[in-house]
């Protein structure tokens, strides 16, 4: 029976250290059999067909190994939209939707999102501005790879421009750039979860002694700004910002970066959680 089932599953997770092991159980389970999550718990008594069975075991015994369950399911919501994820790339995490928000907020016309990953912040950008032209960027092929699957399998394959590099070829002018760049110390690598260190992909975590490399490369070319052509003509657009997701206790230093680099006005905006998660700068 699925409670049966669930109970086994919930018990030997725990025993591994997972962190929320019921909830784990209920989403594998879930997948196993087809079903919605709130379907098993209104239905606790029924039985596992012998098929969902046998791939929920072999679910729990991948999770056990402390492999993530979007790499296991293959799937992760983000905002609206559900992508596929694979460990070629980092799985999207909610705080990551504060980039997305600030898009919302701000209506560009053109946005760039460096370091797409999944595509997650491009094709949510596309998908809930319609009239906004997006364009992304990954250093990783493999990435761009599930980023462009993503795009065809959302129908947003002819709104999202993808690119390989750090920043696209060209003059391009945008309104808006966004970027989810590695911010991960080496320090603090060791006391991550293995779900982090052991299946995620290193190069997109991973920034140097202080978490901070990647950003300074980024700052390093000329294009990123306030006067290069990669902004828009301040004239022509109310908005002229770049947006970078930091990790706890990054923002200071970041926001100097931008003050250095040229932006006039610089903020940091709060997760949930209370952390300083992203670092906005002003063209004007």
């Amino acid at each position: 029976m699925i409670g049966e089932a669930l109970s086994a599953a919930v018990d030997a997770l725990r025993a591994a250290g997972v962190e929320d092991p019921r909830l784990d159980a209920e989403l594998l389970l879930a997948e196993a059999m087809g079903w919605e999550r709130a379907r098993l718990v209104a239905e606790s008594g029924a039985e596992v067909p012998p098929a969902a069975a046998r791939r929920f075991g072999e679910m729990v015994r991948r999770r056990l190994r402390r492999e993530p369950v979007a790499y296991i399911v293959g799937h992760r919501g983000f905002r609206r939209i559900e992508l596929a994820v694979d460990p070629r790339v980092l799985i999207p995490r909610p705080e990551t939707e504060l980039l997305v928000e600030l898009a919302l907020e701000l209506r560009p016309s053109r946005l760039l999102d460096v370091g797409t990953g999944t595509g997650a912040i491009a094709l949510a950008v596309a998908d809930e501005l319609p009239e906004c032209e997006v364009v992304a960027t990954d250093t990783s092929p493999a990435a761009l790879e599930v980023a462009r699957a993503n795009a065809e399998r959302l129908g947003l394959v002819e709104r999202v421009s993808l690119h390989e590099g750090t920043l696209p070829p060209g003059d391009a002018g945008f309104d808006l750039v966004l970027a989810n760049l590695p911010y991960v110390s080496a320090a603090e690598w060791p006391s991550l979860e293995p779900e982090v260190t052991e299946w995620e992909p290193r190069e997109a975590l991973l920034a140097g002694p202080d978490g901070l490399d990647a950003i300074r490369a980024l700052f390093l070319s000329n294009r990123v700004r306030p006067s290069s052509p990669l902004w828009r003509i301040k004239t022509n657009s109310p908005v002229g910002a770049l947006a970078l997701e930091v990790g706890e206790g990054q923002a200071g230093a970041v926001g100097e970066m931008m003050r250095g680099a040229g932006f006039g006005r610089v903020e940091a905006r709060r997760d949930l959680a209370g952390i300083e998660r992203v670092v906005v700068g002003w063209v004007a």
